[in-house]
């Protein structure tokens, strides 16, 4: 499909219905884990308003797509007390394991509604083949990116959990400054930071695959 304003219209809509239940996910799972925060704050609504962040959930990953590099971004953070929740590090693993979850679980009902159907592989024209395969495409981005150990990150909440005190100590002297660690990261390590992006792709794609039998 070309790339034209019908076509960003399109991604944009992905993107801000990925990223609102990406967060939606971690408010309701905190939520279900003891910790009224975010239900308090008004965050467990499907609300876009609540959830977008002007750089993070549109201008970032619309770029990075008119780019054709991987799509990856953010939303808001859901505000979480972990005081309140269950489990302590281990309710923040849970909570912060929804949010790529829920992408990878989209991604994947997308793969096989596409696949079985067809419309994946263009058998009703190239509009539901474009719309099936960035669904799967995009939320697989937002999944392998929020899976990086780096705070405040989610997959820097799961590494937290299982990890030994020093570890820990690291995690935490990193929390002020970890979007710029990742923003470093992704200017100067672009080229290989994007093969590793798209590696992981595939190789989840191909996992995909091997589930529906293909």
């Amino acid at each position: 499909m070309n790339l034209d304003f019908g076509s960003i219209l399109i991604i944009l809509i992905i993107i801000v219905g990925s990223v609102i239940l990406h967060e939606l996910s971690h408010g309701l799972v905190a939520y279900w884990l003891g910790d009224r925060t975010a239900k308090e704050a008004g965050r467990l609504s499907l609300n876009p308003l609540k959830h977008i962040d002007p750089f993070m959930s549109i201008l970032v990953p619309v770029i990075l797509y008119m780019l054709k590099a991987p799509v990856f971004g953010g939303a808001k953070p859901v505000p979480i007390n972990k005081y309140n929740l269950k489990g302590r590090e281990w309710g923040m693993a849970l909570v912060a394991f929804a949010g790529p979850f829920t992408n990878l679980l989209i991604a994947f009902i997308s793969f096989v509604i596409g696949h079985f159907t067809g419309l994946i592989y263009g058998t009703c024209g190239q509009l539901p083949e474009f719309i099936f395969s960035e669904l799967v495409f995009v939320n697989l981005g937002f999944t392998i990116f929020n899976i990086i150990p780096i705070p405040p990150l989610d997959g820097s909440r799961i590494l937290y959990a299982i990890s030994p005190d020093f570890v820990r100590d690291i995690l935490s002297t990193i929390e002020p400054y970890g979007f710029i660690v990742v923003y470093l990261l992704i200017v100067i390590l672009g080229q290989v930071f994007s093969n590793v992006m798209i590696g992981a792709t595939n190789a989840i794609l191909s996992a995909f695959y091997f589930i529906v039998g293909a």
